[in-house]
């Protein structure tokens, strides 16, 4: 496969994932702490929308795993949602293109003061009116 055949195919691939998110991603930079049963981790938040987080770990759960995410945007009170894990990008040390290991997380469940913290968070980072 040539240079340009593996652009094509990258572009074709990040086109239909971007086709499947209910909505779009904003970069972000926060830490999580996160709880599934016995385990209580600290990771850290590469994108994040109104629907779900990534969250960067060498260690991700399995797809299923029902989660507790807690985080501190800025100076506000912690925000607290439940997750389930919905995809892993497992970690590989020896492969290049392995930058960002972890895992995407759909949100479940949210009421609606969670639901209306979030999108203000959102809307904050993005700088949306």
């Amino acid at each position: 496969m040539t240079c340009e055949m593996a652009r094509t195919k990258t572009a074709e691939i990040e086109a239909r994932a971007a086709e499947r998110r209910a909505s779009p991603r904003v970069l972000v930079d926060l830490d999580v702490d996160y709880r599934s049963e016995d385990t209580y981790l600290f990771a850290s938040s590469r994108d994040i929308s109104e629907t779900g987080i990534f969250v960067r770990t060498i260690e991700p759960l399995p797809p299923g795993t029902q989660l507790n995410l807690r985080f501190r945007p800025d100076d506000d009170e912690v925000l607290e949602l439940e997750g389930e894990v919905i995809w892993v990008n497992p970690y590989r040390p020896d492969a290049l293109a392995n930058l960002d290991p972890g895992m995407g997380v759909r949100f479940v469940a949210l009421r609606t003061v969670v639901r209306r913290r979030l999108l203000e968070l959102i809307r904050r980072i993005a700088y949306i009116d």
